[in-house]
């Protein structure tokens, strides 16, 4: 065995996984598995609150494979739920690397395909499930899925499953599986939420905060450009991938819309081969774009937040947030794609007049002031259009009013309007001759009528 392992020995794993552990180029523990591996062997529930690229998903798959140990039966004894495809994908590769020597049966269950092959694996027989939670539910609620033997359960990334509404989920979840079992609750950042949903599904947790809340990797260096609008957003874009040393580079947009523009855009220029992600893409497509950036035979990956969280590849040189994420906690798993395995990485941030406010909430919450740098000259500072301008403003006074309901905004008509309305006495006016018409043609026809009489 390799002599590269003696501090993963001390965890007592079984040969099968210290072979895998070393195979994989693992030299020593991180600070999150560290403490979390001998917690979890021991059968404690735990509540880790760790940034991304922290070696968390290892932290609880290696605890996992070992307690099931080999191949029983045909029910799964572990669950791990995770919020996206992407994220279930990326676990279950760590299953794979670590679990290659055992006869262990895994699935992975998911949305965006179908079930059929998803449910014949496990009609065959499963040790350990890797789901979204609304898959789960699917499968279980057409009788696929047998629960009563789960004694393992994980919720990794707690905080952006509750973002992303899978509460009553995990509480119909929680429902079906057995009372006594072990629990782990992973999150990036630790709020009022995750307080109350660690009180809700953990028993008298073991707390493991690597990092304060909310920080980002030391490894990453962060910077930040004021940019009017979205031409020059584009421009500067464009300047980074073309002065620039920029080998693999991850660029995060807040919607489809603006990630098939930018895609557009770079894909017109010289500036190697580009790929984008997002929630409309087929799974497969989506796959393969993230497969071939990995591999190195993309340079450029455009992607919205769904990829935010299930990106685990180690050579990303920097992380582009052409938008600033308006879910403030993302902007600490964007950046988390780079910087990883205590590599060296960059965050660039652009950010619009509208975006200040976000940014500043960011900055509050990571706790850091993000240094600022000029646009270069060689950029050309477009003028904002009238409509885009006034976009921004009516967002700044969204903001605004949701922090002060008194606030009035740059759009409200300061002058008091007149009390009484100078239409209203002419219609009065109008109103009051037409009655009187009406009044006499009445009497005329009253005297028409005695007088025929």
């Amino acid at each position: 065995m390799s002599d590269s392992l003696p501090s993963f020995e001390k965890f007592k794993l079984n040969k099968q996984l210290l072979e895998a552990v070393a195979e994989s180029g693992y030299e020593k523990p991180t600070p999150i598995q560290d403490r979390a591996i001998p917690l979890a062997l021991a059968g404690h529930d735990i509540l880790g609150i760790a940034q991304t690229g922290t070696g968390k998903t290892a932290a609880y798959v290696l605890p996992i494979l070992y307690k099931i140990k080999y191949a029983q039966g045909n029910h799964p004894r572990a669950l791990i739920l995770a919020p996206t495809r992407e994220l279930v994908l990326q676990i279950e590769q760590e299953v794979i690397r670590f679990g290659k020597h055992t006869d262990l049966r895994y699935v992975s269950l998911f949305g965006g395909l179908g079930p059929k092959t998803q449910i014949e694996t496990v009609q065959k027989g499963v040790d350990l499930i890797i789901a979204t939670p609304g898959r789960f539910m699917d499968l279980y609620k057409r009788g696929e899925v047998y629960t009563r033997d789960i004694k393992t359960m994980v919720m990794d990334e707690a905080d952006k499953m509750l973002d992303m509404g899978f509460m009553p989920q995990i509480r119909a979840i929680l429902e079906i599986i057995p009372v006594k079992r072990q629990n782990l609750l992973f999150s990036a950042t630790f709020n009022e939420r995750i307080e109350r949903l660690s009180q809700e599904f953990l028993e008298f947790p073991e707390k493991i905060e690597i990092a304060p809340q909310a920080t980002t990797a030391e490894t990453i260096q962060q910077v930040k450009y004021y940019v009017p609008n979205i031409k020059t957003k584009i421009d500067l874009l464009e300047h980074l991938f073309t002065k620039e040393t920029l080998n693999r580079v991850i660029v995060f947009t807040k919607s489809k819309k603006n990630a098939e523009a930018v895609f557009h855009f770079l894909e017109r220029r010289d500036i190697g081969e580009v790929k984008v992600i997002h929630a409309n893409k087929g799974q497969n497509t989506r796959i393969n774009s993230m497969d071939l950036f990995k591999a190195g035979d993309v340079r450029i990956l455009v992607a919205t937040d769904v990829a935010a969280r299930g990106l685990d590849i180690t050579e990303v040189s920097h992380v582009i947030n052409f938008d600033v994420p308006l879910i403030y906690e993302d902007y600490v798993h964007r950046i988390g794609r780079t910087g990883r395995a205590e590599k060296d990485g960059a965050a660039i941030t652009f950010i619009n007049p509208a975006e200040v406010y976000h940014f500043e909430r960011i900055e509050s919450i990571i706790r850091m002031q993000v240094p600022e740098a000029p646009i270069p000259e060689e950029v050309p500072i477009a003028p904002t259009p009238y409509e885009e301008k006034q976009g921004y403003e009516r967002e700044l006074d969204l903001q605004k009013r949701r922090d002060d309901p008194d606030f009035k905004g740059a759009f409200h008509d300061k002058k008091e309007r007149p009390k009484t309305n100078p239409a209203k006495p002419l219609e009065k006016k109008r109103g009051n001759k037409n009655s009187k018409a009406k009044r006499n043609r009445n009497q005329m026809k009253t005297k028409s009528k005695w007088k025929n009489k």
